[in-house]
């Protein structure tokens, strides 16, 4: 592929993951209205945020065994008016149940989208790149979270109906661009079932799944329980859409460095930062006893989350390209992992803390960071990690 043609792909994969995350993102500040105007419980609140991930995680095998199979040009036609029309749904329905689906199926349609956009990138760049890639595409990603809040305090103000209900002019402007790009790979041949099942038995293949679902579980919970802490303590919608954004804009400046810096220093080196971090800062959660405290540990914490996603994405790519995997199916299980991290921290996370309180599940993921710290540096000291 040509170096403008490359480009154009960039721009158009970077738009698409963008206007995704940023309809996932949205909820964040409508969470403590919706809990009050549909009496949801944590537990509940919980479910609502996490049934994108649950959709996403149903979808990813699918998205990907579609993107082999039609190509990702057929995928991201279909994750985007899968976007569409559940956007509009959840603008205009007040019932539990079908929100819930709602988001459901935004999740499944997110699913196509990411595996064919970033499956689609990544076959054309070099082995190289491949972290400052997936670095470049999640900065759009974090893009969107940053501005998915932004949508959400909007919609907070004038109505959930007239501001999601102008996804579906967005998701037929991304398909229009999808269409003006050049000719993809030809799909390759999916994997038998046996052998595609002992590729994900590979230790490699393993690890880097664990890598993407920690950090997802984690921002799950916070997701969920952020909003919530942050109403307690004071904060108003536009407080709390105003934390998360300032987050993801700093994760988004950070996420092409952290993808430069994983292909010139390997990833496991960023990650061994990120662990850390992590580990330290989700034990902070529930010291602030201010609004303004605990935004800045949220940021903090963003930010050591924000540190494993392009490495930890780009490793399970190089393992998959070991394992004679292609990159539709390793990113299918980039989103598998993701899916299952989100679902465990939102949904998990949220009744874990109306059965106990807030410090559990934050101290469950601080338990998790450390000791995966552990594991990385047991296997660097023996040889088993190559740096």
């Amino acid at each position: 592929m040509a170096q403008r043609e490359l480009r154009l792909l960039f721009i158009v994969a970077g738009a698409v993951v963008f206007f995704d995350t940023v309809f996932y993102a949205a909820v964040v500040p409508l969470l403590p209205t919706l809990t009050g105007e549909l009496h949801l419980s944590k537990a509940s609140a919980g479910v609502l945020t996490a049934a994108y991930a649950i959709g996403t995680l149903v979808g990813s095998i699918p998205g990907g065994i579609l993107a082999e199979r039609a190509g990702p040009r057929v995928t991201l036609y279909t994750g985007l008016a899968l976007m569409g029309s559940s956007s509009l749904a959840f603008g205009l329905l007040d019932n539990v149940p079908l929100l819930d689906a709602a988001r459901f199926i935004q999740g499944f349609g997110g699913a196509c989208t990411w595996s064919g956009s970033l499956a689609w990138l990544i076959a054309e760049v070099s082995p190289e790149r491949r972290g400052s890639a997936i670095g470049g595409a999640l900065a759009a990603g974090i893009g969107g979270a940053l501005f998915g809040p932004v949508v959400g305090t909007l919609a907070h103000a004038l109505g959930r109906g007239p501001v999601f209900s102008a996804v579906v002019l967005v998701a037929a402007g991304l398909a229009a661009a999808v269409s003006l790009l050049p000719a993809p790979l030809r799909p390759e041949r999916p994997p038998e079932r046996a052998a595609f099942s002992r590729q994900l038995r590979q230790p490699a293949i393993a690890l880097g799944m664990w890598l993407v679902a920690i950090p997802a579980a984690a921002s799950g919970a916070m997701n969920v329980l952020g909003p919530l802490r942050l109403a307690h303590l004071g904060a108003d919608a536009a407080g709390i859409g105003a934390t998360f954004l300032v987050a993801a804009a700093v994760e988004a400046a950070m996420s092409p460095a952290v993808g430069h810096l994983s292909d010139r220093r390997g990833p496991i080196f960023p990650l061994r930062i990120g662990l850390a971090g992590a580990a330290i800062t989700l034990l902070c959660f529930t010291v602030p006893n201010t609004a303004v405290a605990l935004a800045a540990v949220i940021l903090l914490v963003t930010v050591a989350l924000g540190s494993f996603w392009a490495p930890a994405m780009a490793m399970l790519s190089d393992a998959a390209d070991a394992q004679g995997m292609s990159q539709g199916y390793a990113f299918a299980l980039i989103n598998l992992a993701w899916a299952g991290g989100q679902v465990t921290g939102a949904a998990g996370g949220g009744a874990l803390a109306k059965a106990s309180n807030d410090v559990v599940p934050f101290a469950v993921a601080a338990a998790l960071c450390a000791a995966t710290l552990g594991l990385l540096l047991a296997r660097r000291v023996r040889g088993a990690l190559p740096r």
